[in-house]
């Protein structure tokens, strides 16, 4: 049995910023990205909550890979150019890419590849030997490996409360997502569940 998934997404460079982050970014950063369709992740953020009893809230931007999430200095491949040359460079690996379908391959094994998670995302991993192509389009515009990694976020771990009130001065306990999640993480990094 194979703990591995192909999927097949559309590429979209510079999609529409959707919170103040993207927002405030937008100026010097450039994205690219992966989209898929459907709801692959509440799919497996449902076998999340059956296995850890942990709810995920799910991504802004629904099911993506984020293979493009970088600088526009770090675009300059280490040249002294400027930023019009830069956005020349973007605009043409755009234009070779922006729409066009590919398939991903990712482990179904979340969070194992990678110690720099904050524990509180779950994602899936594109397996290291099958980055390929991703990567490769990264290496046309100079960049080397992702920080993270090449990932599918399905979900965050997040603290909430219910704020309606059973009687005068009761309210129903904080749902304390966060330290479960990060409970059920070092457990996974120190190999006692997989």
């Amino acid at each position: 049995m194979s703990n591995e998934i192909k999927l097949t997404g559309k590429i979209l460079f510079d999609p529409e910023d959707v919170t103040n982050k993207h927002v405030n970014q937008s100026s010097w950063k450039k994205i690219a990205m992966v989209l898929f369709e459907g709801d692959v992740c509440e799919y497996y953020a449902w076998f999340i909550k059956k296995r850890f009893n942990l709810n995920l809230h799910k991504p802004v931007r629904g099911a993506h890979i984020s293979f493009i999430n970088d600088s526009m200095r770090d675009l300059s491949q280490g040249e002294l150019i400027s930023d019009d040359e830069i956005n020349i460079r973007w605009s043409l690996l755009k234009k070779k890419w922006d729409g066009k379908s590919i398939e991903v391959c990712l482990s179904l094994v979340p969070n194992t590849d990678s110690l720099e998670s904050d524990d509180c995302h779950w994602w899936l991993i594109v397996p290291h030997d099958k980055r390929e192509e991703l990567q490769g389009i990264r290496n046309e515009i100079g960049l080397g490996k992702p920080f993270f990694g090449l990932h599918m976020t399905i979900g965050r771990a997040v603290d909430s409360v219910d704020d309606s009130k059973f009687e005068q001065g009761v309210m129903k306990a904080k749902e304390m997502s966060v330290e479960h999640s990060k409970y059920i993480h070092s457990l996974m990094k120190n190999n006692f569940i997989k």
